[in-house]
């Protein structure tokens, strides 16, 4: 698989200051699946793009699972409106790590979200933690996958946070996962 390049490495600076900071959704009409990540982290909240820390494996799993023919770097998040995918977050405000965040934040982020389902209509809303799905959508006992309850008209996908520091799930995990909601997404 190709390496990706990453926008410049943001100074310690320039990390402490991005604390707080959001990042503007990839989001249009006419999507198939919207990628719903917890909150920005600091690093892409310091560049500007969505899963920017080396070692997130957003992008990689994203193009393994083939919604991507290529493997695309966080500055070319933009390229993902014409595969009719795009990117939010339940919190937009970044932090260093998502435990930072409020379980109130959730529950609103939920909301907000679904704002956005009813505005731009995707089909597919992919949670990208199973932990913050529980928390925001009040549903403790739920697992990966596709869940019983829509968000609006859209369908909920749960997959796990590609975050590197998430042991849980290996590349080639995440890759299966995503392909499964690719798969019924684009069928």
């Amino acid at each position: 698989m190709a390496t990706r390049s990453t926008p410049n490495k943001p100074s310690r600076e320039q990390l402490l200051a991005a604390a707080g900071k959001t990042i503007p959704d990839v989001i249009g009409t006419g999507l198939r699946v919207l990628f719903c990540g917890i909150n920005p982290g600091l690093y892409s909240a310091a560049t500007g793009y969505h899963f920017a820390r080396p070692g997130n494996r957003f992008w990689p799993a994203l193009h393994g699972a083939g919604f991507t023919d290529r493997l695309l770097s966080p500055s070319e998040q933009q390229e993902l409106l014409p595969q009719h995918c795009g990117i939010t977050n339940l919190v937009a405000r970044s932090t260093a790590g998502a435990d930072e965040l409020e379980a109130a934040e959730l529950v609103a982020g939920h909301r907000k979200l679904l704002t956005k389902v009813k505005r731009y209509s995707p089909r597919f809303i992919a949670v990208l933690g199973v932990t913050a799905y529980r928390s925001a959508f009040e549903r403790p006992g739920a697992t990966l996958g596709k869940q019983a309850e829509p968000l609006g008209d859209a369908t909920v996908w749960v997959l796990p946070n590609p975050s590197g520091l998430n042991a849980h799930h290996q590349l080639k995990d995440l890759m299966r996962l995503f392909r499964a909601l690719r798969e019924a997404a684009f069928s």
